[in-house]
């Protein structure tokens, strides 16, 4: 991603996006505490209440959710829910499925507000599929309130991270660190004359959101839905085939290691787009990979600690944005991206593309039938 932007960059390009959408609105993705796991995932065991907006942790994020179940056994939890409810291996509390529900909490006439005035280390966690909702910007900024409120009522002080989001999508936080728009309304809105998919497989992007004469590359691993829609096809590596760089939902930088060589053709991403740039004329200055982690370190130097999630901060400062938020919330029920369990085991392009998570998912639909 960082070759990407680089090159688009030194062709005149600002236009990079992201599928995943994330509200704009307020503080947006310019303060980091906006869009991260603030509370880390092993943090989580330090908190009493632990509130869930729009999401599914079991499916969106098994080991948080283990690290829940096991507070919940061990350390007496207490969770609560808005959204639709599902099974998450553990007791909890349904709040509703309104979204109407947060700014009852919000503004304290809900009798859950009173929960939260008593808890010591109070936690708000928002999925991060619900944000993509017409009132996602709405959303966010009623639970920001919810989370400021909890804050500054318990008294838990400001090492003590609230708000939290929690994301399905690998890399995401490291695009918006990057500086990557949240969304592809950009793009629709400015039709391009080349469009560039990096891994682009979820369908956010088809045929009809760009100009007929739009040349279409792909650069990606399995083949999926991005793929079927180019002109031009660079076969790139998994994440099993390069050494790479991933930043996870608490803005962990990690780590993948090369564990089998790309087959055919298939080169890692970086090298694909270094010798691209190469020959339009605009060389990237790097050649080796530990270069190109100097220049990840210059643009945002947390993408290169490795291991380590940099405290995010500015949560009152993002609070006091989110009052510009002007959209009002809708009163649609609150869905998670993932409700069952054979909706578990083909998320991305590799497990789509996957014999045995196919059996899973026929072995589950086959058992629920």
């Amino acid at each position: 991603m960082m070759a990407l932007k680089d090159f688009l960059n030194r062709l005149g390009s600002e236009a990079l996006c992201t599928e995943e959408i994330f509200p704009m609105s307020g503080a947006g993705t310019d303060l980091r505490s906006n869009y991260l796991l603030n509370t880390k995932i092993a943090g989580v065991e330090e908190a009493d209440l632990v509130l869930l907006v729009g999401t599914n942790p079991r499916y969106e994020a098994p080991l948080f959710n283990a690290r829940l179940r096991k507070c919940w056994i061990h350390n007496d939890l207490e969770i609560a829910l808005v959204g639709a409810p599902v099974d998450l291996t553990y007791e909890y509390e349904h709040l509703g499925n309104s979204p109407l529900v947060l700014q009852e909490i919000a503004n304290g006439t809900h009798p859950f507000a009173e929960t939260l005035k008593s808890a010591k280390k109070p936690v708000v966690v928002i999925g991060s599929a619900t944000l993509q909702r017409e009132d996602g910007a709405a959303i966010h900024a009623a639970v920001s309130t919810i989370a400021q409120n909890a804050r500054m009522l318990s008294e838990c002080g400001d090492d003590w991270k609230v708000l939290s989001v929690l994301h399905r999508v690998a890399n995401q936080v490291a695009a918006l660190d990057l500086g990557y728009k949240a969304g592809v309304s950009y793009i629709r809105e400015n039709k391009p004359k080349v469009l560039y998919m990096l891994g682009a497989d979820e369908g956010a992007i088809t045929k009809s959101d760009i100009p007929s004469d739009c040349f279409v590359i792909y650069q990606g691993h399995h083949g999926d839905a991005g793929a079927q829609m180019a002109d031009v096809i660079f076969p790139g590596a998994a994440y099993t085939e390069k050494d790479a760089t991933y930043v996870n939902t608490e803005g962990r930088a990690q780590q993948t290691r090369l564990a089998v060589t790309p087959p055919g053709m298939a080169r890692q991403d970086w090298k694909i787009i270094r010798a691209l740039s190469e020959i339009c004329g605009t060389g990237l200055p790097y050649d080796k990979l530990g270069e190109l982690r100097q220049r990840l370190y210059e643009v945002s130097p947390n993408l290169v600690y490795y291991g380590e999630a940099e405290d995010a901060n500015f949560f009152k400062e993002a609070h006091e944005l989110s009052s510009l938020v002007k959209s009002e919330l809708l009163d649609q029920p609150l869905k998670p991206h993932q409700s069952q369990l054979s909706e578990f085991y083909m998320t991305n392009s590799v497990t789509r593309a996957s014999q045995t998570m196919a059996k899973c998912v026929k072995a589950t639909s086959e058992s629920t039938a």
